[in-house]
């Protein structure tokens, strides 16, 4: 089977890396980690936006990530150039920050998209303003989405294996 291959790279986008970003994160870490692909991935996320840099995620956000079994530790960040570069996959949650990535980053094109793309299409609402539910939406929302990207660019899996 040949020497260790590089882990894929995928990074989720959103405008201040505190809601919907991280929760995709969440979402996509707890997939793999349930499928032992942990080895295989490099999963990070980012904001296109530093309002919010070097804070902890919403507490919203962490409440469901904690519920749904998928927290892990989060500081927002801006995305760079080097991100643009070195990320093989830029899922980024809707249109406007996706023309935003595609503006500063010349270098993402072909590799940004929407994360909905992976479920017909869409965006995925902002729950900043919201409540509780509407993270808990988010978070269905994206792991459906997370899930399907998966099974597009994860290994195949054999007869017996897979998640509940």
């Amino acid at each position: 089977m040949g020497g260790m291959e590089r882990p894929v790279r995928v990074l989720f986008v959103c405008l201040g890396n505190i809601c919907r970003s991280p929760l995709a994160e969440g979402a996509f870490r707890k997939l793999l980690r349930e499928r032992g692909l942990e080895d295989r991935f490099e999963v990070d996320s980012a904001g296109t936006g530093a309002w919010h840099a070097g804070e902890p995620m919403d507490p919203r956000a962490r409440r469901v990530l904690e519920e749904e079994g998928a927290y892990f530790p989060h500081v927002a960040r801006q995305m760079t150039r080097e991100d643009a570069l070195r990320f093989d996959h830029i899922l980024v949650m809707d249109r406007e920050n996706l023309l935003e990535v595609h503006r500063r980053f010349p270098e993402a094109r072909g590799k940004a998209r929407l994360l909905l793309d992976y479920l017909g299409g869409g965006e995925v609402p902002d729950p900043y303003y919201g409540d509780l539910q509407d993270c808990r939406e988010v978070y269905w929302m994206v792991e459906a989405a997370c899930r399907a990207f998966l099974e597009k660019h994860g290994p195949p899996v054999a007869d017996g294996e897979g998640g509940a």
